[in-house]
């Protein structure tokens, strides 16, 4: 039997305050991390992921005290990510009542993290980020919130990664993030039918119709929301009874959402 699909929310972090952007570019401030990670669990979120994302620019550790703060408040699993550099930079964040680490930069800079964090953490803590943008007829891989260039086949980086013990890939689409154009199926497509754990599907998820692409064409085991959710396009309770509609395996939101809340906000 095959696993329920995911809806996870995603908060992008930078100097304490919830932004979202286009293509990592032009940072708008969407709200405080905690109180929408509160809302968005309510609502049936069935992860919330956390994402730090001047932390590998700016050369600083993640935010340990607003994790801890995010953990204390959530009843469903916390993934983070930003900063990780180390076994024992990972660690603090489980420590801080993280479920899952999310490594990007560091990995690519040396793979044998990846190994290192699924010995001594377990590969099911373990998520490598990948950011990858069209190149030619496939998809290279970005370091440093998309702004170094690393030469690596996104395919083949997702392979290696799962080879050294990643125990889920979160795939962003470069090209599609922020633009609610919809996601990279090619690409989701593409790592999803390399390797055998969950890929996260992320960047360009704008209406139900793009969640549903990506979890059904897309082989996504999860679609990971982000502006959609904070600037009131979707709400996770109606998207998934609407998913369900449709035909997908998907957890139902708790509370139960009415049929004319679902109307109001699917159209």
């Amino acid at each position: 039997m095959s696993l329920r699909k995911r809806i996870i929310a995603c908060l992008d972090v930078t100097d304490g305050r919830v932004v979202k952007g286009t293509r990592f570019v032009d940072l708008v401030d969407a709200g405080e991390p905690v109180e929408l990670a509160r809302l968005y669990a309510e609502e049936g979120a069935d992860e919330i992921t956390i994402l730090d994302i001047g932390a590998t620019r700016d050369r600083r550790p993640s935010l340990l005290a607003l994790i801890s703060r995010a953990a204390a408040a959530l009843d469903v699993p916390l993934g983070v990510g930003g900063g990780v550099a180390s076994v024992e930079d990972a660690a603090a964040l489980l420590d801080a009542g993280a479920d899952k680490v999310a490594v990007n930069s560091a990995a690519l800079r040396d793979p044998s993290l990846v190994e290192r964090l699924a010995t001594r953490l377990g590969s099911q803590s373990v998520v490598v980020a990948i950011d990858a943008a069209a190149s030619g007829d496939g998809w290279r891989v970005r370091s440093v919130a998309a702004t170094e260039e690393t030469g690596r086949d996104a395919i083949a980086w997702a392979r290696e990664a799962v080879e050294r013990g990643a125990g889920e890939i979160l795939l962003t689409s470069i090209d599609r993030d922020g633009t609610r154009s919809g996601y990279d199926l090619a690409l989701t497509r593409a790592v999803a039918d390399a390797v055998r754990v969950p890929v996260i599907a992320s960047g360009g998820g704008g209406s139900v119709g793009d969640v549903a692409d990506v979890l059904a064409d897309g082989g996504a085991s999860a679609a990971l929301l982000a502006s959609t959710l904070h600037f009131g396009i979707l709400r996770i309770g109606p998207l998934k009874l609407e998913l369900a509609e449709r035909g997908l395996s998907i957890r139902a939101p708790s509370p139960p959402v009415a049929a004319e809340e679902v109307a109001a906000w699917l159209g």
